[in-house]
């Protein structure tokens, strides 16, 4: 898969739940392990159930591209490019899976409020502000091992994913 010039069929969910599980957080500065896979697990369960399977896939290009944290994605010219790709990566994607093209806002919410939840669970003491506020979600997060974000990323796929096939979508 060349993610430059992404094509839907080279697109596969085992490379990405792989991927992501072994992919930390940001850029590694958390107490412990958190995969990106695991993030987007929490993502699907706390948005609207009918955009669970966009909250699922939504940092699916990173499993080609790398995570890439907030400020150097939104304020550099580095970032433009980035995001540039990503874009190109995740339409892709949505085309693979059948998902529309733009992030669902519940999706959205969600993943600034994950970020909250995250901030507050697994970083030292970070007391900088950020731009993105929302609510942190209830309960402690206590980060799964990447052998563990891969199975549940891929079981939150096949449960999301099954209903679809057995309607013949």
């Amino acid at each position: 898969m060349y993610p430059l010039d992404p094509r839907p069929e080279e697109i596969n969910i085992i490379d990405i739940a792989h991927a992501l599980s072994n992919l930390c957080r940001f850029t590694g500065h958390v107490r412990t392990f958190y995969s990106v896979a695991e993030h987007s697990v929490r993502v699907s369960q706390h948005c609207d159930p009918k955009d669970a399977l966009w909250g699922l896939l939504h940092d699916a290009s990173e499993a080609y591209l790398a995570d890439m944290s907030r400020p150097m994605k939104r304020y550099s010219d580095f970032g433009t490019l980035y995001r540039e790709v990503e874009a190109r990566l995740m339409s892709v994607i949505c085309e693979k899976y059948g998902l529309p093209q733009e992030m669902p806002e519940s999706v959205a919410i969600a993943d600034t409020r994950l970020l909250m939840t995250e901030k507050r669970d697994l970083m030292h003491g970070c007391n900088k502000p950020w731009e993105d506020t929302g609510e942190p979600i209830a309960g402690l997060i206590i980060p799964w091992n990447p052998f563990m974000g891969e199975r549940r990323f891929l079981e939150r796929f096949a449960a999301l994913t099954e209903p679809l096939i057995e309607a013949g979508a």
